[in-house]
């Protein structure tokens, strides 16, 4: 299963009020950041591969424009 990192941007002084809605939607283990300045912005890595269906459909009025999601697969490193 592929690793998935999911992405938003907040409207101005929603911030919050999104993250409650992921908080509440996605699967306990993923990570979940937020930005501490420049646009308000939440990354949600998850291991499970179920943020992008978890987080389908956030609501229009917190969102500046549509989350963007990739997949990702575990590399070696060294």
């Amino acid at each position: 299963m592929a690793t998935v990192m999911w992405e938003i941007r907040a409207r101005a002084g929603r911030l919050d009020e999104l993250l409650d809605w992921v908080l509440g939607r996605v699967d306990p283990s993923a990570r979940v950041y937020r930005s501490n300045s420049g646009e308000p912005r939440m990354v949600v890595i998850d291991g499970t591969g179920q943020a992008a269906r978890q987080l389908a459909d956030p609501p229009v009025e917190l969102i500046a424009r549509p989350p963007h999601s990739w997949e990702f697969s575990p590399v070696r490193n060294g």
